[in-house]
């Protein structure tokens, strides 16, 4: 068995990494603080290919494997949830859905731009009373002759009301199956459709410097050509996005907790008490060494789960496991950073207080850490 990355994955890492120190993180804390999405940064981070980075060439994409996107990915979040999820929702919820089950006519006019980073996309799953329970969606998309008539709301949903967003895919109820189970369909709605409003969400507690908004459609009309794949696959779709999305999210957590702990590792060697470094009592060290081991344990069922989606084999079991393990190892971390920060890592000056409270998300975006138990457990067998 073969762990070693490859020459381009180690400076693919390398590459992002430096990137991430000299572009995001001097200004990370400012976004964050003002709750403003940076549109600058989101501009440098397209300039480096960060955007359809698992996209065929074809497209205007990066024609990598899922490997060397998660690392990107991971890096970006070991400085920042924020541009991170700006990542990792553009790839794996905007351009995924598209690549994967759109028309090649959908797909020569809207992959170029949003592999260029010169437009973002919203992936319109979420909505108030439909969270976990997606399959349950009230948003109605009615055929009227050759239009597609959509009523209803989103919520939470990441990229879709950002100057540059030029559209979303909406899950909307389009009929009733035999069975008496509603018919479920993706279709996608383009920015500045009559109807159609995104509005941004403010008061975050997390995740403050990205995007995430508020989706309406009253009476929006659309082309019927803007069916995403065939009427009533959109659970299929919708299973299929996530499935790749909780690996983005096991990235996120998986950075995070990297980030974490080389925080609390400086801090506690430059930290004095009783006349020497913190880091020298055993029960800080301690910290630190479960940090480390979890982390890397962590990472090997992330890559693997990654590697199967790369070598065409089923992966679902192991992007809900690497996305619960990933989550709840970044609130392991980014705890025990905190603690070893004092009253220090409770101020904003202090990088581990936005790390704190962007963990929270990841127990609960692509999927609760109670659902992902669900998903497991059916895996197995249990259920």
């Amino acid at each position: 068995m073969d762990f070693s990355l490859s020459m381009e994955q180690e400076i693919l890492r390398n590459s992002v990494r430096d990137f991430a120190e000299k572009e995001i993180k001097p200004v990370a804390r400012e976004f964050d603080e003002k709750e403003e999405f940076s549109y600058e940064t989101m501009k440098k981070m397209a300039d480096l290919g960060l955007f359809g980075m698992f996209v065929s060439e074809k497209y205007g994409g990066q024609g990598m494997d899922y490997v060397s996107y998660i690392i990107a990915t991971e890096e970006i979040a070991r400085v920042d949830g924020s541009h991170a999820a700006t990542v990792a929702a553009g790839n794996s919820l905007g351009i995924g859905p598209l690549y994967y089950f759109g028309s090649e006519g959908q797909k020569e006019k809207y992959l170029p731009k949003l592999c260029k980073g010169e437009a973002l996309w919203g992936f319109g799953l979420t909505e108030p009373n439909a969270g976990s329970d997606a399959g349950n969606s009230k948003t109605t998309g009615v055929l009227d002759g050759d239009e597609w008539i959509i009523n209803g709301s989103k919520i939470f949903i990441t990229n879709a009301s950002t100057t540059i967003t030029s559209g979303v895919t909406c899950l909307c109820r389009t009929g009733t199956r035999d069975d008496g189970r509603p018919e479920l369909s993706c279709i996608n709605v383009e920015s500045g459709t009559p109807g159609f409003e995104a509005r941004v969400m403010h008061g975050k507690m997390m995740w403050r410097a990205s995007n995430t908004s508020e989706l309406y459609f009253d009476d929006c009309r659309v082309p019927s050509d803007n069916l995403l794949g065939l009427r009533g696959n959109g659970f299929y779709q919708m299973m299929q996005t996530l499935d790749g999305g909780r690996l983005s999210i096991g990235a996120m957590g998986l950075g995070g907790a990297q980030g974490c702990f080389e925080l609390a590792l400086k801090y506690s060697k430059e930290r004095e008490q009783f006349g020497k470094p913190i880091s020298h009592f055993q029960v800080n060290a301690f910290k630190l060494a479960d940090m480390a081991l979890e982390i890397e344990c962590a990472r090997l069922i992330l890559y693997k789960a990654c590697w199967l989606r790369d070598n065409d084999k089923p992966f679902s079991k192991e992007a809900a496991m690497a996305k619960l393990n990933c989550s709840e190892v970044m609130y392991r971390c980014a705890n025990h950073a905190v603690q070893l920060h004092g009253g220090y890592g409770l101020m904003k000056e202090y990088d581990v207080e936005r790390f704190y409270r962007d963990q929270k998300l990841l127990d609960i975006g692509e999927g609760t850490s109670e659902v992902q138990r669900i998903v497991i457990s059916r895996l197995i067998g249990a259920l």
